[in-house]
């Protein structure tokens, strides 16, 4: 698996695919190198990884998708340990995420030692979770 900056080239397959960034936002996100792109040996999309900073300081996952057919091999525990690596060499401290109360994530995040640090409730929606790690 190769682990690479998104570039303009991926613009498409960002826009298609990930429905929770508008659309403004994806060639600066891509100039800000806050997209990875995860592909297989021969070059073919797996996923991608986007992140932003909580209070323009600390990184925060904001989204994190493996292809279905690639998903429980490992991949995503690769990306976030790559992130987390990234930011340490940063500078970063403490990192956060979140996701619903009601998806399964949650506990892919604790595995990988996030803790339970407050929450989000929004009219309408489950509860947010939002962790935290400290590296």
């Amino acid at each position: 698996m190769k682990i690479e900056f998104a570039v303009e080239t991926d613009y498409d397959y960002i826009f298609e695919n990930d429905k929770h960034i508008l659309e403004s936002l994806i060639s600066a996100k891509i100039k800000a190198k806050e997209i990875y792109i995860l592909r297989n040996r021969e070059g073919v999309y797996i996923g991608w990884m986007r992140f932003g900073y909580f209070w323009d300081k600390t990184p925060f996952m904001n989204m994190i998708w493996i292809n279905e057919e690639y998903r429980s091999k490992g991949i995503g525990k690769r990306i976030v340990l790559f992130w987390e690596y990234e930011m340490k060499l940063k500078g970063c401290k403490m990192l956060m995420t979140s996701t619903l109360a009601n998806e399964e994530a949650q506990h892919f995040y604790r595995k990988l030692g996030y803790k339970d640090s407050g929450c989000l409730l929004l009219d309408k929606e489950p509860l947010e979770i939002i962790f935290t790690k400290e590296i």
